[in-house]
């Protein structure tokens, strides 16, 4: 999903709190919910000629709520600004809310035409403008609004959605029927956690925000959620002081590599040591140590024994297990030998899998399931894990302790403290092999750094998502590959240099 950069916020509100919270925002500066109504719509019309100050021919599809509001106001600036308008909205046998009479009315005391809902959609129309279902929805829309979302999207003109795409959950990103296809969301007042994760990233397009004015008022509240993204690295990752040595930057041991999956832990290993450890140990099969050792030669490469494994944890500062672990005897008894550690750890992969065989909870530890794990850990299916992100994430921390990154289309990272964050970072392309290992490998290098737990997982994810982003604007996301973030990592583990543009 692209955004529109600074201008959209790092907090984020539940969307039941926002509509409930909206009068009283709006009474605080002496509006009506009519005047916002007025700012909403002429917000998402600057927005539509900005980007398509071209297209002649709009199309608007009112919906039989405030949303609907919305799109009667954009209809009637359009049709002022010598727009062809056409209007379809939804029938209800129950009346308007009063805003949205109020501007349905004026866009027909303005000389507009109101279509039924089955009018075929004009091909001649080249923007479409949805304000069909706004933040209220929390089920799959009836059929007859679900034929007319997906004639929409079989429309060739591109289509801006006010507030939310129709479809679209605003509070978990979940979309349990149609969903509108939006090339642009204009969204108002404050930010929405469905606007972020899951079914988001296919359908918001670029993001745009405006606030209606009421600024001051949302700087006075405390927002659950957070948006994260590379503007923030500064705020976790410092410069380092002139005089450190790599004992000052942690010693991290990394425990995995089952036959034919060294690929996984040389990975792992390779991150750590890229996103700053100062000493990183990899403890995996006898057969693998020489191939890694030639590969990245900075490792310190042992073999897997009761000994190295037990001399290992006494010397770490962190320890990081699963990549290429295996659930066979080998991983297994490993497994039970750091689960009794009282370091900071990072569990991953099939170390997630012999969790959800052996359940226990523990507070110093950072899991980082992708949503086929995180179905094994909660005993459900992917596709509820995904319908609601925040919850499942939140859930597996309650169950399992310490920190849960919920990987995935917007990285959801929970906390034990109730502390919640979406990554607004990462892409296609880091759909591959190896990337979850190095990003185990950069959370775990941030925790060997003395970030707290919480932040190394916020942090490495945003960073691990930046630097895929920034390959992508060079090469685009297919056939990236997990180690190309090598190449990118250095500039957002160093979110202090200041560099000349290429």
């Amino acid at each position: 999903m692209n955004k529109n950069g600074a201008s959209i916020p790092h907090s984020v509100w539940p969307a039941d709190w926002l509509r409930n919270a909206e009068k009283a925002a709006a009474d605080s500066f002496g509006l009506t919910l009519f005047e916002l109504m007025q700012r909403a719509g002429d917000a998402a019309f600057q927005v539509a000629r900005a980007a398509y100050p071209n297209r002649q021919r709009w199309l608007v599809l009112c919906g039989h709520g405030n949303n609907g509001g919305d799109g009667y106001v954009v209809a009637r600036l359009a049709q002022a600004a010598g727009i062809d308008v056409t209007l379809l909205a939804l029938e209800s046998d129950k009346p308007l809310p009063e805003e949205a009479q109020a501007a349905r009315e004026a866009w027909l005391d303005a000389g507009g035409e109101i279509h039924a809902p089955h009018t075929p959609l004009p091909e001649t129309c080249d923007l479409i403008i949805d304000a069909l279902l706004g933040t209220g929805l929390t089920q799959a829309p009836r059929e007859a609004v679900a034929d007319l979302i997906e004639q929409t999207n079989r429309h060739p003109a591109p289509v801006i959605a006010l507030d939310i795409p129709s479809g679209l959950l605003a509070q978990t990103g979940g979309a349990p029927g149609a969903v509108i296809d939006a090339a642009h969301t204009v969204t108002f007042i404050a930010l929405k956690p469905g606007l972020l994760t899951g079914r988001a990233r296919d359908v918001v397009g670029q993001l745009h925000y405006h606030a209606l004015g009421l600024e001051a008022w949302l700087a006075g509240q405390t927002a659950p959620y957070a948006r994260l993204d590379e503007t923030l690295l500064s705020h976790w990752l410092k410069p380092r002081r002139p005089g450190s040595h790599k004992g000052d930057n942690g010693k991290l041991v990394i425990i995995g590599g089952d036959h034919g999956t060294a690929g996984a832990i040389r990975m792992t290993g390779e991150a750590a040591l890229r996103a700053g450890a100062g000493l990183v140990r990899v403890l995996t099969r006898v057969e693998n140590i020489a191939p890694l050792i030639t590969a990245r030669p900075e490792l310190m490469v042992h073999e897997l024994t009761s000994d190295t494994l037990d001399e290992s944890l006494t010397w770490a500062d962190v320890v990081v297990i699963g990549p290429g672990l295996g659930q066979q005897e080998w991983g297994k008894t490993a497994l039970e030998k750091v689960r009794g550690c009282d370091k900071p750890m990072l569990w991953d992969a099939d170390a997630l899998n012999l969790l959800a065989i052996a359940p226990d909870k523990r507070h110093n530890r950072i899991l980082t399931p992708h949503p086929g794990e995180a179905a094994r850990l909660l005993n459900r299916r992917v596709a509820e894990i995904e319908s609601d992100r925040l919850l499942s994430a939140r859930e597996l921390a309650q169950r399992y302790g310490g920190c849960v990154v919920l990987k995935g289309a917007g990285t959801v990272v929970a906390g034990g403290h109730d502390e919640c964050s979406i990554i607004d970072a990462g892409n296609p392309g880091m759909g591959s092999g190896g990337m979850g290992d190095v990003l185990s490998g950069i959370i775990g290098a941030l925790l060997a750094q003395r970030l707290d737990p919480y932040d190394a997982a916020c942090a490495g994810c945003v960073a691990h998502g930046a630097a895929a982003d920034a390959l992508a604007a060079r090469y685009g996301t297919r056939g990236m590959l997990a180690t190309d973030l090598f190449s990118t990592l250095y500039r957002f583990v160093n979110p202090d240099i200041d560099r000349p543009e290429s």
